[in-house]
């Protein structure tokens, strides 16, 4: 119990580490909790995870040597950014947004060495939190782009795509994809429950209407990617049909769901529209892929990129594209780190995703949503999503906790056992001690 006062009375120190637990699990809840909340700036999700880094400090949260290439990655990528920030120093905009990259990563690290410690507890909050949250957020998108709120317009871009608390669609509509993942796999472990079904259908009726490709693209990634992984992961053949069932069933679902939304003259004009994988600002060569084009065989022969945000002065528009945003913002150096962050991430995910531990079921989920987050990239600048960095966090510290748990002498992975008899639940047992 390295870093407490040894010398008090066992019953004060196991009361004083249980009280400072409860603090950091309940501010933890908080910072999740208000993390949709983003149309201002400093966000309610900043004052809260200041609360939540001085209570990590207060209860001397352990920083284990697993976290060490994580933060090695997410230092050499951001120290290589305030080198290109150098030459445009000049530029306040410039420099909030390293300040703001500096700050994610360390929120990435922060939840890293959280999920690594009373996982279970804390894994059960932030799934209760952020669905709450992405609901709420979801509910005032639906209701703003019906305009069924007062100054209705503050939450829609354009007046045709919901954005709700965010300050875009295109990042308002990738929040809501973890939620909606925990929804599919609390369905499928536990069976549908009429609540559940409900909230599935407002948070992708908030997704819809975000009109975000990149995002629908995301979800359909995201999900395939889950029901990939819970086929491959279940030792069951009855679970395996399970997810084969679901999955058509779903699909079916949503064919019809966006029937019925179609059949709106005002959204499917929309849809239409927005469907159209290419849009006129993306073609020509004044488009974006033109302007991505130039500026990346401009940034062969700048090794320190053109600084943050100056890829716009230079070509016209933002990158639209998180890689070649990382070698244009991040210089070179920085680009190879968060394509080294990406893949490690990856790799540290998957070496995991095996083990049965009773966290394993929320490995899979924020492994699906990062391969989706990842994929989502190659059309949008998601290196600011709040999101984005607690889905590092969970995948690294849970990744960690696994190969703490697959170490210890008496633990035995679960595909290793004689085969048992599923649980009520239609899943086998998670692991077994001894």
């Amino acid at each position: 119990m390295t870093g407490y006062d040894l010398a008090a009375p066992a019953p004060q120190l196991v009361a004083r580490v249980a009280g400072r637990g409860r603090l950091v699990n309940g501010l933890l809840f908080i910072t999740i909790f208000a993390s949709p909340f983003v149309f201002i700036e400093p966000s309610p999700y900043e004052a809260a995870f200041a609360l939540l880094a001085l209570a990590f400090l207060v209860a001397r949260v352990p920083i284990g040597r697993g976290v060490v290439p994580l933060a090695l990655l997410l230092f050499l990528w951001n120290l290589s950014g305030v080198a290109a920030l150098i030459p445009v120093l000049h530029d306040p905009t410039a420099i909030t947004f390293m300040v703001t990259s500096l700050y994610l990563a360390v929120t990435a690290i922060m939840f890293a060495c959280l999920f690594t410690e009373d996982i279970v507890r804390r894994l059960s909050l932030v799934r209760t939190a952020y669905i709450v949250a992405a609901l709420i957020a979801a509910a005032i998108g639906i209701a703003a782009y019906f305009h069924l709120l007062p100054d209705s317009e503050r939450f829609l871009l354009g007046a045709v795509r919901a954005k709700s608390t965010f300050k875009d669609p295109n990042v308002y509509g990738p929040f809501l994809i973890l939620p909606l993942l925990f929804l599919i796999d609390r369905t499928l472990r536990e069976g549908v429950r009429p609540a559940r079904v409900v909230a599935t259908l407002i948070l992708l009726l908030g997704l819809f209407l975000s009109f975000s490709r990149g995002a629908w693209a995301n979800f359909m990634v995201s999900a395939g990617a889950l029901m990939l992984f819970m086929f491959l992961t279940s030792p069951t053949p009855r679970f395996r049909a399970r997810v084969l069932a679901f999955g058509l069933m779903a699909l079916a679902g949503l064919v019809l769901l966006l029937a019925a939304l179609l059949s709106f003259d005002a959204i499917g004009a929309v849809f239409q529209e927005r469907a159209n994988l290419l849009q006129p600002y993306d073609a020509g060569p004044g488009g974006r892929f033109g302007r991505q084009l130039e500026g990346a065989m401009a940034l062969l022969e700048r090794p320190l990129g053109v600084g943050p945000l100056q890829f716009a002065r230079h070509w016209g528009q933002d990158p639209h594209n998180v890689y070649l945003n990382a070698f244009a913002s991040y210089g070179w150096i920085g680009g190879f780190a968060y394509l080294m962050l990406v893949l490690t991430t990856l790799t540290v995910g998957f070496r995991a995703l095996p083990v049965r531990t009773p966290w394993q079921s929320y490995l899979l989920l924020a492994l699906a949503a990062f391969i989706g987050a990842a994929f989502e990239g190659i059309v949008i600048d998601s290196d600011h999503w709040r999101h984005y960095y607690l889905l590092l966090g969970l995948i690294w510290g849970l990744a960690i906790a696994t190969t703490r748990a697959a170490s210890r002498r008496n633990w035995r992975p679960a595909t290793q056992l004689p085969p048992r008899a599923e649980t009520a639940a239609g899943s086998p047992p998670i692991f077994r001690l001894g």
